[in-house]
Parts: C-alpha cells; structure tokens; sequence
C-alpha cells in the first residue's frame, strides 16, 4: 500500500472514530461513548489491575479489546505497522567516547544511526544539543558535521566534547524556526533525533526550501506547535488534531520505572481527588489543572490539596473528609486508567497519521521516501524513522 492510501485511510478512520478517542475520562467521569458502548464500558470497568497494566502498552492487545464491538477497527493493525529499518554494523568506539551520554540516550543515538546506512556527503545535525548523534557519525563515516542548537551553553560544551573525541563537528547556535540562508544550509545530508513538535516540522519545511539531497529524522513531541490545532502538510486531509488529540500521540510511558508510574498513578489520583473537593464543596465546574510542584506530592493528600488551594487562589472547607476523597480519587483513577484504554488504541494510528503527512509532502517534493522503525519501543516509543532522498542528486551522494 502507497503511503497516500495510507494516510487517506488513517485520515478517514480518525475522523469517523474522534467519538471515541477524543473525550479524555479524566475530565469526563462518563465519556458519552459509554452510552453507545455499554458492553465495553462494563467489560473495560471489570478488567484486572494486571490485564490493564498489560493492555496499556500493547497495541495488539487494545484493539483486541475494540474490534468484537467495533470489528472495522481491525484494519488498524496493518495502517500502523512499518518494516524495521535495515541496520549497518558500526565500528566499536572507545567508551570513554560516549562517556558523557545517558545509557538509553546512547542507545537511541547508535540505533539512529544504524538505521540511517552509511553517509557520503557533510552532515547537518538538526536542533542537536550537545552533538551527540553528529560526533558518533563524524566518527563513524569521516564526515565533517554542523550542529544547530540554539542554546550556546550546549552548544559550549559540544565544542569540548568533539576536540576530545578528535571529530570534525562545528557548532552554530541557530534559531531554526526562522529561515536560515543558503550558506548555513547547502547539499548536506540532514539528520534529527527526536526534535519536538515545529522543530522538526521546520526542518521537513527547509529540506524541502533548499533541496537538501538527503534527510533521516526521528520526530518527537508533535504537540509542541505554537497553534492549538495542526495544520497538516498535505490540505486534502479532513483531520485538524488538537493539542490533546497530539499528545495522546506520545502518551505511551513504555521507558518508565516502576517508581515513576508509581508516582504517575499518585499524582493522578490526588489530582482527581482535588478536582472533586472542587466540584463537591467549591460548585465549581472542571478546569485543567495547572503542573504541579513535583515535591507536593512528597508530603500527604490533605496538604497537597491545601497546597494547590493556596496557589490556585481557592479557599476549602475547613470540614473536608480528606479519607474519604483520596479514596474516591483511587477510585476515579483506576476507573479513567480503564475508560482510556479505547483512546490508547489510537495511539499509533495518530502518530503514524502525522509521519505520513511529511512522506507524502516529501513525495510529492521529489523526493523517494521511506518510513520504518529504528528501534524496538522498549528503547523509545518515539522510534519511526522518516528517511528522504532526492530523486534528482546523483547517485554517488548517499549509499544506503
């Protein structure tokens, strides 16, 4: 299947299904699909503590759940699954190489770059901090690289870490959300590791303004627009998404430890908790709540919810039953954990949607394109690689 059919087809199912995966139970506490719905709304409520750890972050298992109610859902399985990228050998580097990269971090970077296949022409790294991804393929292919990164303080220590890694890699801090001039930009082959939201949308847009012979990019935190709805590449979709409809997108929290979805659970439980002392004692209706003070949720519920009173301008009851709601917001925790499951099914299928949206613009660019996976999720649920070669550059420019 073309990646256009692909992307009509997402397009259309997104669009006929928002009925059911836009409402968000956390603020719904019955999202109106359970009324057309019943039979999942009751098996979903029913479900294992275990059943629903497991159901979270397997898609398999999700649209098994759907498809008996919703049996037209099956075809998402195949709209969202990409090959695995063909990954080169790398040459084993010294560890004192990348001795100043988190563990995880340097696995996505020697992945991404494995994916990627040999590079024959300059590289441009894209948004790239302290250079990680550039100095392991200045040294893996003898490239020189030019890293943008608009924060000097990075872009400083990048500097040190190349002269020690003996590499040719430059630094310029650039805001790239601006256009940049022709002599910053010119026949190189660009890459991006996981560059939010309108960077990496920028760089699809510059790749495409200067001709670039070649681009590899990871993209990453699609809600970070500076508009509430996407705008997509290609105007013949219907789909507008919305911020929450582009963070349901990156919600899997597959890289996490026990202790932080620990501390998630708490945190959304204490949360749901307040909003009903709002709605029970205040008569106030929900309004999201403003992040939080990550140690407040150190200390007890009561003065968690003090806290946020104080700061959020509300004054409480001086007779709450503080029991009595941080049972209820348990409760309501594990009953939204369950009614979101329906929304986690397309999760993918969204993601995929917006990776589609840049190859079929880049297609249509001149450019031949493929999509694939990097990585296993377990190393990072961010893990399409959208890959993109001009048609017209010779040959001799990229060897894959």
């Amino acid at each position: 299947m073309r990646y256009s059919q692909k992307l009509q087809r997402l397009d259309h199912l997104l669009r006929a299904y928002q009925w059911l995966w836009q409402p968000q139970p956390f603020k719904q506490q019955r999202p109106p699909w359970c009324d057309r719905l019943p039979i999942l709304h009751e098996q979903l409520l029913g479900l294992s503590d275990d059943t629903l750890s497991a159901a979270q972050g397997d898609q398999a298992a999700l649209l098994a759940l759907l498809t008996p109610h919703l049996p037209e859902l099956s075809g998402l399985g195949v709209l969202t699954t990409v090959a695995d990228a063909p990954l080169c050998a790398l040459t084993p580097l010294n560890p004192r190489f990348h001795a100043a990269i988190p563990g995880r971090k340097w696995q996505q970077v020697q992945a991404f770059s494995a994916a990627t296949g040999e590079i024959k022409r300059p590289i441009l790294e894209w948004c790239g901090g302290k250079g990680h991804l550039g100095r392991l393929m200045a040294a893996q292919w003898q490239q020189p690289v030019t890293t943008l990164e608009w924060q000097a303080s990075l872009c400083q220590a990048g500097v040190q870490l190349a002269k020690r890694s003996q590499v040719r890699q430059s630094f310029k801090v650039v805001d790239v959300l601006t256009p940049l001039p022709n002599s910053l930009i010119q026949q190189q082959h660009a890459v991006a590791l996981h560059a939010c939201g309108e960077l990496h949308r920028s760089l699809i847009r510059q790749t495409v303004a200067h001709q670039l012979p070649a681009l590899d990019i990871a993209p990453c935190c699609y809600y970070r627009i500076p508009d509430n709805t996407y705008i997509p590449f290609n105007e013949a979709l219907a789909l507008r998404p919305d911020h929450n409809a582009l963070r349901l997108a990156v919600t899997e929290a597959v890289t996490a430890s026990p202790r932080e979805l620990a501390w998630r659970d708490r945190e959304m439980a204490w949360k749901l908790a307040y909003e009903l002392i709002l709605q029970q004692q205040l008569g106030l209706p929900y309004q999201p709540i403003k992040p939080i003070n990550k140690q407040w949720l150190r200390g007890d519920f009561k003065a968690f919810c003090q806290n946020l009173a104080q700061r959020d301008g509300y004054k409480l009851p001086e007779n709450v039953d503080w029991q009595h709601y941080q049972t209820a917001g348990q409760q309501r925790q594990g009953e939204t954990m369950r009614l979101s499951l329906p929304r986690f099914a397309f999760r993918r299928a969204l993601e995929m949607w917006l990776v589609l949206d840049m190859a079929c613009y880049l297609e249509r660019s001149d450019y031949t394109v493929s999509v694939s996976r990097f990585c296993d999720r377990a190393l990072t649920p961010r893990n399409l690689l959208l890959s993109a070669r001009k048609l017209s550059t010779p040959p001799t420019g990229v060897a894959r």
